[in-house]
């Protein structure tokens, strides 16, 4: 059965003619929200290795970091073709040379066929954007960066220590580089109503950003969010409600928007809730489920076409 958004995985598979898959990669980068020191302050959600860093091997260089990486997706998946995906913290924040050596590292490695390259707005000086369009005409490359929210006043709350205008500059500088963009947004912020959630839909609809990661709030141990959850400062969506929002969310979408993650999940020992976020692959069967209960697809209530 054809799905009723576009599915990054599929796109990837008939691209390159052959099964592809991200192998995540830590390069020793930090943020400027924590000072330059990975130790100290952060956003309230990340956790002090940086958010989406488990399973990486990252007492490895980048290659090696690579090479084990495809050994588990060629043993698990059948994978012929990898992309680098420099993910935890801030992945532009250095120099822009080290950053030439770091992506050239990954590059070299056997089957790798391309770059993700996750980041802050407030790390894409107009130098590194320059660098990251000689890898987008060399290569295949996606610059990821965070959102999380188009309101300022989430996005204090959150501490992210710059404000959306941040967002729309990096971006409208990164497609004149010709760079194809995927915004990352969460949904379920403490503050934030239906409302405000779907308004960051027809937000990212009106860029018509290339890709989009929308992940469900989880919250984490020895992180500042998991401190307030547990002194019950708020709640989180359960998963009936965050399916029926995700797919209110998808309803507003750009039709051309690549949907690369639908839900968001932490690792299982660090992770205090939701914990039917483990159940991935159920959440997102509810969010097909819901989708053709509906009789709806990706872009059906787009304002921007």
């Amino acid at each position: 059965m054809s799905k009723a958004y576009t599915v990054y995985s599929q796109y990837l598979k008939q691209r390159f003619d052959g099964r592809v898959h991200k192998i995540s990669v830590d390069a020793g980068f930090s943020c400027p929200n924590r000072g330059g020191d990975r130790t100290v302050g952060g956003c309230l959600f990340c956790e002090p290795n940086g958010s989406g860093s488990f399973g990486i091997a990252r007492r490895l260089s980048i290659a090696e970091q690579v090479d084990h990486g495809k050994e588990v997706m060629i043993r698990k998946y059948k994978a012929k073709y990898f992309i680098a995906y420099f993910q935890p913290f801030s992945n532009t924040y250095a120099p822009v040379e080290r950053l030439r050596r770091l992506y050239d590292e990954a590059l070299s490695v056997e089957r790798v066929v391309g770059l993700a390259i996750g980041t802050r707005p407030d790390c894409l000086a107009d130098d590194v954007l320059d660098l990251l369009h000689h890898y987008h005409q060399r290569t295949y490359l996606w610059l990821e960066i965070g959102v999380q929210s188009c309101h300022d006043q989430t996005l204090q709350f959150l501490r992210r220590g710059h404000d959306y205008d941040c967002f729309l500059s990096a971006y409208q500088r990164a497609k004149q580089r010709g760079l194809q963009v995927c915004a990352h947004v969460i949904l379920g912020l403490p503050g934030e109503s239906r409302q405000q959630m779907l308004a960051t839909a027809d937000e990212m609809a009106r860029l018509q950003v290339d890709g989009i990661k929308i992940h469900l709030l989880h919250v984490l141990k020895d992180t500042a969010l998991g401190d307030m959850y547990e002194a019950g400062e708020f709640e989180l969506l359960d998963r009936d409600a965050y399916v029926q929002l995700a797919v209110d969310f998808i309803e507003r979408l750009y039709p051309g928007t690549m949907i690369q993650r639908l839900t968001g999940d932490g690792p299982r020992d660090i992770l205090l809730a939701p914990r039917w976020s483990l159940k991935k692959f159920e959440v997102l069967n509810a969010i097909d489920n819901e989708l053709e209960c509906r009789g709806t697809v990706q872009g059906s209530l787009c304002r921007y076409q």
